[in-house]
């Protein structure tokens, strides 16, 4: 039986991966695990949970919600709100823990549920291993010690927290938006209300599409995976800029005035080097993942700014920024890490700041996003092969040294085994994309037959 927490909480199919029956026993799970850590010592046990906009996340909620009450935590229900919104609220009321309840970037069907430990940060994973395995042992029919009368947790809605939210999200910015036409895709999804909200308050003129969640069309069409309407619009409305958010909006991609994309690596430059200007970028360093474009590599050495790198996933970037107290991190998917401000990925909080700086320079995104060029990148996926292997075949390390002489130094290779399926990635960046392609395709055959 595989372990049921991942890299970003508990993921399935709603209603058949992920059930009602099972979102309460992690919930009662989690507190009583929390409890015998000593985290409720001495005070009353309060839990902020939120959702996305998926309807999966209304029964599921109500789960949750029961089974912390059951277990004696009151629940301050803080409803549709971004990821981000449920770990800044955590750590802003002192709450003991954070539950969200969504599956990001996911299809509509699936959900999750993700734990937030007090101050508003994720789980550590020998908590969520002692979740997992309490929450076994009580599935299989060990009793609960359940709490009654007054020891039962009380339930009430908080809905300040919206207002909370966006006040700490325009507090953060250094300067106004005035005089900015921005475009904001919603996804549908959580930061539908949000987002535009934070946009306007900092002085914005805001236009919306992909605000008008109904429980079913999430991530569908829109959303930074999906940008052609959001490209479409900035240029229909003559926008300075557009943001995309995903379902929880954890993450923000953007598109230049011209509906050009401006990814997660683009973004990172562009506020490190903001950062830096203002004196906040600790270490004169920036956190990114061995999947950042190499554009972005050569160009923070070129602005002296230094690149760590660290495996593929935000919790990885995360570990690292708090081990080494840098304060700026993230994927090229948008995941981006201000730490300072957040103790998770913020996609609302990342457009603001990126929209800000295009205020204060008075310059257009594109000619922000130009201090890198983002380098042609191909990935490959090669199924039915024995991963384990990869750094260890002797054939497979000769092809890959010949690809990098005919690279140089302005293309790069990666192999990396799938971490949930199995699959080995082929990654090749070049100049130019044909031979991106060319070299990729060399690299699959190379580990089809080093490892199949």
């Amino acid at each position: 039986m595989g372990r049921l927490f991942g890299t970003d909480g508990v993921r399935g199919v709603a209603n058949a991966d992920l059930t009602a029956e099972m979102a309460l026993g992690l919930s009662v799970a989690a507190a009583h695990v929390l409890a015998e850590a000593g985290t409720f010592e001495g005070h009353r046990p309060v839990a902020v949970v939120g959702r996305d906009p998926r309807a999966s996340g209304e029964f599921l909620e109500a789960a949750v919600v029961a089974g912390l009450a059951s277990a004696g935590v009151d629940v301050l229900r803080v409803g549709v709100l971004p990821t981000p919104a449920v770990a800044h609220l955590t750590g802003a009321l002192d709450a003991d823990l954070g539950v969200m309840l969504s599956a990001s970037h996911n299809p509509m069907p699936d959900n999750g549920i993700k734990f937030f430990a007090r101050g508003g940060h994720k789980l550590a994973d020998e908590l969520e291993d002692r979740i997992e395995t309490t929450y076994r042992s009580h599935a299989s029919g060990e009793p609960w010690d359940r709490p009654t009368g007054a020891g039962v947790g009380r339930v009430r809605p908080y809905e300040e927290g919206f207002d909370a939210y966006v006040a700490h999200l325009v507090g953060a910015l250094p300067n106004r938006l005035d005089g900015l036409k921005v475009v904001i895709d919603g996804a549908h999804g959580a930061a539908a209300r949000v987002s535009p909200e934070a946009f306007a308050r900092a002085g914005a003129e805001v236009v919306t599409i992909g605000t008008d969640p109904d429980g079913l069309n999430i991530n569908d069409g829109y959303g930074s995976t999906h940008l052609a309407r959001l490209q479409a619009a900035v240029v229909e409305h003559r926008a300075d800029l557009g943001i995309a958010h995903d379902g929880d909006a954890d993450r923000c991609l953007a598109v230049d005035a011209t509906g050009r994309e401006v990814d997660g690596d683009q973004i990172l430059a562009v506020l490190a080097l903001a950062m830096r200007e203002a004196g906040e970028l600790r270490g004169d360093a920036v956190v990114g993942t061995v999947m950042s474009n190499l554009g972005f590599k050569l160009a923070m050495k070129r602005e002296g700014v230094e690149l760590v790198q660290t495996a593929v996933g935000d919790r990885y970037v995360l570990e690292e920024m708090k081990t080494r107290g840098y304060a700026l991190g993230g994927e090229q998917s948008g995941h981006v890490i201000v730490l300072d401000q957040a103790t998770t990925g913020d996609g609302t909080l990342t457009g603001l700041l990126l929209a800000a700086r295009v205020a204060a320079t008075g310059r257009t995104l594109a000619d922000l996003a130009a201090v890198m060029e983002r380098l042609p990148q191909v990935l490959v996926n090669v199924p039915d092969v024995d991963k384990s292997r990869v750094a260890s075949s002797a054939d497979l390390a000769a092809a890959v040294s010949e690809a990098e002489r005919e690279l140089g130094e302005t293309g790069r290779v990666l192999l990396r085994p799938s971490g949930t399926e199995p699959l080995v990635r082929v990654m090749v960046e070049a100049a130019d994309i044909e031979q991106a392609r060319s070299v990729a395709g060399r690299l699959a055959d190379a580990v089809k037959s080093a490892l199949g």
